[in-house]
């Protein structure tokens, strides 16, 4: 099967390529401005270039391959960077979505009218915004009302709806998945890969302190081979132009990831507690609602934290 992936050098990205390649498929993986993660890949995947604001990259590439299933994971993913570069987020999230979907509509219209793939477009958990401060269920379903509240959020919801619309008015099949919190091999910028990176560089010092926030922040969050792996399952067997949560069923404290850590690396950390790192509001637990997945695709969670955790740490001893 011909298979193209967006935001191929991503976390996300640059893992699935690997495991759509190795399940048989003919990959093609689009990458743009960042390729640290695809330079360790050395499976046979076609690596492009592209940015995909501009139609004309994506529209060739759509029709010199007409991909079967396209994961569109491409994004600027930064709440915090969509604060400084608003315009250049929504630019990013919602014309690159749209010209995955008009370049499935030329094929269609100049080379092949029965052009038909599955398109499964990122969205996210950020999209629910204001909403889950008023939930009496920490489970948030995917009929909960839309409010974000930062530009990133406000570009998801657009990439979301015009998934849907172009599936509505142009009968393009496509799975809506919003995401939550996922973490993994390749990640940065997170509580797991922060903890990890620096719980190698004490390794390697021989001084064994770790720099903490709140360790009483509680976090659902997920590997994400098992993303991945939902993902699969929704191209293979979601219902077309309906959206999905993926998400972490476990809880997680932050003290106990400290404690994975410590537990696998068979040392004891000197814990001090930086102000710095702490957050002005925290927010609240928020878990999806995964029963809908788990009843169209039987999708389950099946990676625990400590064998993510161990694979995060020998993948820092890795790094140089």
């Amino acid at each position: 099967m011909n298979i193209l992936v967006t935001g191929a050098g991503g976390m996300v990205g640059s893992h699935m390529v690997e495991i759509l390649c190795e399940c048989g498929n003919n990959v093609i993986g689009i990458w743009h401005k960042n390729r640290k993660n695809i330079d360790k890949i050395t499976l046979p995947i076609k690596f492009i270039q592209c940015d995909l604001r501009y139609g004309q990259g994506i529209d060739e590439i759509i029709s010199d391959n007409m991909p079967e299933q396209i994961y569109h994971l491409a994004a600027q993913s930064y709440p915090t960077v969509s604060w400084v570069s608003p315009s250049e987020t929504i630019d990013v999230n919602m014309m690159g979505t749209i010209s995955i979907f008009e370049a499935i509509k030329k094929v269609r219209k100049y080379i092949r009218p029965d052009y038909d793939p599955m398109v499964v477009v990122a969205c996210s958990s950020a999209e629910y915004g204001e909403t889950l401060n008023y939930l009496d269920d920490i489970y948030v379903k995917e009929s909960a009302q839309l409010q974000p509240l930062h530009p990133y959020g406000v570009s998801k919801v657009g990439q979301d709806l015009l998934a849907f619309q172009y599936f509505m008015n142009d009968h393009i099949r496509c799975i809506r998945a919003r995401i939550f919190n996922s973490t993994g091999t390749r990640k940065i910028n997170d509580v797991t890969s922060d903890f990890t990176y620096r719980a190698i560089q004490a390794e390697r010092t021989g001084i064994y302190k770790l720099k903490v926030g709140n360790l009483e922040t509680k976090r659902a969050i997920m590997d994400q081979r098992d993303l991945v792996k939902a993902l699969m399952l929704l191209a293979e067997k979601g219902k077309a132009g309906d959206v999905y949560n993926i998400s972490s069923e476990y809880i997680y404290q932050i003290s106990d990831i400290v404690s994975i850590i410590e537990k696998q690396m068979g040392h004891k950390f000197e814990i001090s507690i930086d102000p710095k790192l702490f957050r002005p509001t925290d927010e609240k637990i928020i878990v999806g609602d995964v029963g809908k997945l788990k009843n169209v695709t039987g999708w389950k969670q099946e990676i625990p934290m400590e064998q993510t955790i161990a694979d995060m740490l020998d993948y820092w001893r890795d790094e140089r």
